[in-house]
Parts: C-alpha cells; structure tokens; sequence
C-alpha cells in the first residue's frame, strides 16, 4: 500500500467504466475516496477496492440533494462522473440525461463549499462537427449534436463559471475496465474484429479523437497534482497522434488481427454524426503525457476479449 495522503475525495458514479479504473487508481496513490454510485447495472466493478481502509462506498443518487449534502462534508476533491454516458442511453432516457447529466452538477455546483476543488469529465463530443482539417481547441465554440452532448456541455459551463474547478474534455475512451463497455468504438471495433473477424463501416471517413482509460485517470492525478495551475480552464485529453477516421482505425487494428476485414457500406447512416479532430496542446503544455496509444490498447483489448464473451443467449 502506497503512503497514506490527506485529501479526501468524493466520486459520483464511482462504479461505471471509467471510475471502476480511476477509484482504484486514486486508493492506491493513497487517497481517502467516497464513492456515490446507484449500481444501476448490478456491476461487482469495485470489489478489489473494498480492500482499501481508505475506501468508502454509499449506494444513493447523485441526485439527492440531502445525500450528497452529507458526503460533500470534508471533501477536499470532487469528481462527479455520475452520467448517462453516450447519445443512445441519453436518448432513450431523455430525463434522466437532463436531471442526472446537467441538473445534478448544476446542484453540486451550488452546494459545495467554494474551497473544494472540483475535477469534471466532459466529452469533446461537443464539439460536434469540426471545420474541414483544423483542429479544435479549447477555444474552439462547442456545437454538441446530440442530447449527451449539449447536457455535458451545460454542465461543464455550470462547474467553471462556479470557478475552483478542473474540466477535462476527454476523447473517445477505450481499453479495459471492470465494467466493461462494448458500445465505445475502438472497444467496438476489437470485439468485432477478435470474434466475428468483420466490420461493416457507416461513413468511414468521419473522424475523432481517442484516449485510453489508464490515461484518463492518470489525467485526474496530473489535476490533483497540478491543481492550482491548472484551475479554471477546460483541457482537450486524448492522443495527438490520434485524430482518426473509422477506415485509418480499422486498417490499424488490422494490423494487430491480420484476420480481420471490413468494408464501408455504400448506403446507410451512422446516427452518430461526430466528426472533427482536436488538438491536445493545452494539457500536454502543463507536463501531461499519455502512455497508452492505439497499439498498445489494441493489445490490451484482445487479451479482454479472450477471457469476455458475450454469450448470454448462445449456447457456444
């Protein structure tokens, strides 16, 4: 166990894909982390975490205004990664992405003490759709497209205009967790290409940015770490080398899994119309540098992908 450090942290949906990675992460830097979190997928993602003297767990909503008013006392850090993450969830649940996406920080925001410090995941999803090969920055105007993103968006401006706050546009994550997700697109387009060896491509040429979930939460710590410097500014977080289209992702993992083939549909549509590429310069200024590209997470993934199948409804 690492050396015991003082700050004490609160994180709200504690349990999902990237707080499953992040939670332990923090435990073992020796923090003291609260953990918030409805378990609304019946994950056991924190089991190796309960280890942890310094880990504590409440199941309740990050919407309960008393709940969170209680466990915000004596918190020196808050990460709220309670969300409905990603366009189809939020569309189906159009409510709760409003009440738990935006007005639950938005609630935060007006509750916590102005001392403590808050680190906030949004998505560079809302950027939207980019102009044709320039890059967007953190300067760039925010046009989200979909539910998801316009609700991030919201609350991110909610968490900077409140000030004492860290705001981290992240890329589109990949790699492994113990709650895993297979709806994200590298994680996607692995799964596809380890067991079924094919992939059919819906505009193949739209683009985006990755950034794998190791580093996202070293991208945490390089906060906590670098607070004061970094505060009151939102930060790109994904891969330089990284701003690819479906196609160039496809022929990378290809590269991987000889196997592996895909072809782009002549007709059809992703409903997912994302489409820009995003500059990390502001992040990797302040000393931050990722150790987790494509490759290596690619290779990660396939190891993943031997032990999980989904087989729920097969018999093989």
């Amino acid at each position: 166990m690492t050396n015991q450090r003082s700050e004490k942290i609160l994180v709200t949906g504690g349990a999902g894909y990237i707080g499953s990675v992040l939670v332990p992460f923090l435990l073992e830097k020796g923090f003291d982390v609260t953990v918030l979190d409805r378990f609304l997928f019946g994950q056991n993602s924190l089991m190796e975490a309960c280890a942890y003297e310094n880990f504590h767990v409440v199941r309740g909503d990050c919407r309960d205004e008393r709940v969170v008013g209680d466990l915000l006392k004596g918190k020196d850090i808050v990460i709220p990664l309670a969300a409905l993450v990603g366009a189809p969830l939020c569309d189906q649940d159009q409510l709760g992405a409003r009440s738990i996406n935006q007005d639950a920080v938005q609630m935060l925001c007006k509750i916590a003490s102005k001392s403590q410090k808050m680190i906030y995941p949004t998505t560079n999803s809302g950027y939207g759709i980019g102009e044709k090969n320039k890059f967007c920055t953190e300067e760039s105007p925010l046009n989200p497209i979909s539910l998801y993103g316009s609700t991030k968006v919201e609350a991110e401006r909610a968490i900077l205009d409140r000030g004492n706050a860290v705001t981290f546009r992240l890329a589109t994550a990949f790699g492994a967790s113990p709650r895993m997700r297979l709806d994200l697109l590298v994680n996607d387009f692995v799964y596809r290409a380890f067991t079924d060896r094919a992939v059919v491509i819906f505009e193949g040429h739209f683009k985006r940015n990755y950034i794998h979930i190791r580093d996202i939460a070293r991208a945490f710590l390089h906060a906590i770490e670098n607070f004061e410097s970094m505060k009151n500014h939102p930060y790109n977080v994904g891969l330089e080398d990284a701003n690819l289209s479906k196609i160039e992702l496809c022929q990378l993992i290809q590269k991987l899994i000889p196997k592996f083939v895909f072809m782009e549909a002549p007709i059809g549509e992703d409903p997912d119309k994302r489409d820009y590429i995003v500059s990390n310069q502001r992040i990797l200024s302040t000393g931050f540098k990722p150790e987790w590209p494509l490759e290596r997470g690619i290779r990660e993934l396939v190891k993943c992908f031997t032990i999980l199948r989904k087989s729920q409804y097969g018999n093989v």
